[in-house]
């Protein structure tokens, strides 16, 4: 009997191995994919609904973990010295202590999870990929939420900031698992 011996660890597009311009490339050439998901936007208050949620997930699935996260930092770092990058264009750090500071925290840790479960084999099929973007999706309402909850109190932010997203975040993950399941199918290596 052979013993459990966990395969080698899944990095989607293995770009950890890359070299550092490589991945620098990588990095900006994902700040600008978050940049253009957040400006694809149907105004809400207190937190507009965006396109950042794929983005996040999918970045850090196709990512891994640690460059995923990264990235996301990155693209906040964009936002905090006033680049227009976050929903509707705007930048600043107004952001990081208003109603979407839970968000915008939420986003690394999407990234990093979704990283962290592609890279253990969970987006080799479109349901589980689904259900790692949804993960993904789901931290960041949480983290959303609890921010909210702190500035406005639970009632309101779960019926501004969490039940109207819900839909939102189903829709979203699937469509960050079949971008994947795309990918995979025209040839582009992900495993």
């Amino acid at each position: 009997m052979t013993p459990n011996v966990l395969p080698e660890a899944y990095v989607p597009l293995k770009l950890a191995n890359g070299n550092l311009a490589y991945q620098v490339l990588a990095v900006l050439l994902g700040t600008a994919f978050l940049a253009a998901s957040s400006w694809i936007e149907v105004p809400m208050y207190p937190v507009p609904v965006t396109m950042q949620t794929f983005a996040v997930t999918l970045v850090g699935a196709l990512y891994g973990w640690r460059l995923g996260a990264v990235t996301v930092l990155a693209w906040l770092g964009e936002a905090m010295i006033g680049f227009p990058v976050l929903a509707g264009g705007a930048g600043g750090f107004v952001h990081f202590v208003g109603p979407t500071a839970g968000y915008l925290a939420g986003f690394v840790a999407a990234a990093a999870a979704a990283g962290f479960l592609a890279e253990r084999g969970l987006t080799r099929n479109p349901l589980a990929s689904s259900l790692v973007m949804l993960a993904g999706n789901v931290i960041c309402l949480a983290l959303g939420a609890a921010w909210l909850s702190y500035l406005f109190g639970f009632e309101i932010a779960w019926t501004s900031g969490v039940a109207p997203f819900l839909a939102g975040a189903v829709l979203k993950s699937a469509l960050a698992a079949a971008t994947i399941e795309i990918m995979r199918r025209r040839g582009l290596r992900l495993s």
